[in-house]
């Protein structure tokens, strides 16, 4: 039989990698968003072999049950009986439906979608032997717990090493990037309408759904210190003396080779030199139009949201202007969640989701591979109905009403 544990038992208990999503921060956000919370957990002897935080909101006709990258498992022989004691439990409740998306990699890949492992059907076969309905291997992005997530692994690295273990073109970006002399910083609570504005412009852009600016405001008071909402923000006008400076500084640099005898040496540097003025002269132009534009103010080019767990760091949402692409603020973002996990002795860097598309059309999966990570396909969700009928029934009357 399932035992109720406390907020406070559930969280001293700990498994390598535990999703945030099983977590006492998100029941505190989920109870704000009107959730139902409860901590579960089968014991044998006393000592608890698999344990869960279940959430639940009233449906049409009952309740919808859910667990949510969990549950958290300590000894897998419990895991039947857990699933079996849920079952009678969801229908103790009046539960509807109940489902579930465990924690459980059904296939790890490399960064180019390769397979690297063998398929583990585990928890897979379990569940359909209980009677859950898979709802089979999907590709694309979901409203829930993404179905593929792309994985940093920071074991053995450092604030040195960090950037060598990018692909070429990271290391590219991330160099770029840090030469414009971008801020980065947390946001106030009261700036959270700044972090709102990036993401729903980046969400109308990209066509998915973005949470509402109450969602972020819950999100910062029941997370704390965990949570980051880490902003880039450039000065145009600090930009453009920056490049005026080292437009000088070139120009003396040709005005001194130009002095000394001609040379196949001088003369290549000369015209590496002159191609780089080029570039400076350009990016002066721009500069001076941003300053037109937006004057002497830390202008906003990118924000994301990072949750540093006991097991993970999170790369949970994020929004950029396109208008500044050309800057790479959301490369610089990524080196600096990653340094700061090292930090605090963090090893392994979650980015979320990815298509699971492997044709080149993913520009998030794009972006992700500059950080040189792996890929998990997680298992999936399996929807269990107590009154199978009764659900049917009621699905048949939302189809006839539209619903």
């Amino acid at each position: 039989m399932l035992e109720t544990i406390t907020l406070q038992e559930f969280e001293q208990l700990h498994v390598e990698k535990q999703s945030y999503m099983q977590s006492p921060e998100m029941a505190s956000l989920l109870e704000k968003r009107g959730y139902t919370v409860e901590f579960l957990a089968y014991k044998e002897n006393n000592r608890i072999l698999v344990a869960t935080m279940l959430q639940s909101m009233p449906m049409t006709g009952g309740l919808h049950m859910e667990i949510t990258l969990g549950p958290l498992v300590f000894d897998a022989s419990g895991l039947k009986i857990f699933y079996q004691e849920l079952q009678n439990y969801a229908k103790q409740k009046g539960a509807l439906e109940l489902l579930v998306f465990p924690d459980a990699s059904y296939q790890d890949y490399d960064s180019n979608g390769q397979p690297t492992g063998p398929q583990n059907t585990l928890e897979l076969d379990l569940l359909q032997d209980l009677g859950f309905q898979f709802q089979g291997f999907q590709t694309g992005y979901t409203a829930s717990a993404p179905n593929w997530v792309y994985l940093k692994d920071l074991t053995g690295l450092d604030q040195k090493s960090l950037l060598n273990s990018f692909t070429k073109n990271g290391k590219a970006l991330v160099k770029k990037a840090n030469t414009f002399g971008i801020k980065l910083r947390p946001l106030s609570r009261a700036e959270l309408s700044l972090f709102k504005e990036v993401t729903e412009a980046t969400s109308s852009r990209r066509d998915f759904s973005d949470k509402d600016l109450a969602y972020y405001e819950a999100f910062f008071d029941s997370f704390g210190q965990r949570a980051e909402f880490m902003a880039a923000f450039l000065n145009f006008q600090e930009y453009t003396q920056e490049i005026q400076k080292g437009h000088q500084a070139l120009a003396q640099k040709i005005a001194k080779l130009e002095e000394r005898p001609p040379s196949t040496k001088r003369d290549n540097q000369l015209r590496e030199f002159n191609a780089q003025l080029e570039t400076f002269q350009v990016r002066l132009t721009e500069a001076k139009d941003l300053v037109a534009k937006y004057g002497d103010e830390d202008v906003l080019l990118a924000a994301s949201l990072f949750l540093y767990m006991p097991e993970e760091a999170v790369y949970l949402f994020s929004g950029s202007y396109p208008e500044f692409n050309k800057f790479y603020a959301p490369a610089l973002l990524q080196e600096y969640v990653m340094k700061e996990a090292m930090k605090r002795d963090i090893r392994h860097y979650n980015l979320l989701g990815i298509m699971g598309e492997f044709d080149g059309s993913d520009g998030v999966l794009r972006f992700k591979q500059n950080f040189n990570g792996s890929i998990s396909q997680k298992v999936g969700t399996f929807t269990y109905f107590p009154s199978p009928l009764k659900a049917k029934l009621l699905r048949g009357l939302k189809k006839i009403i539209g619903r």
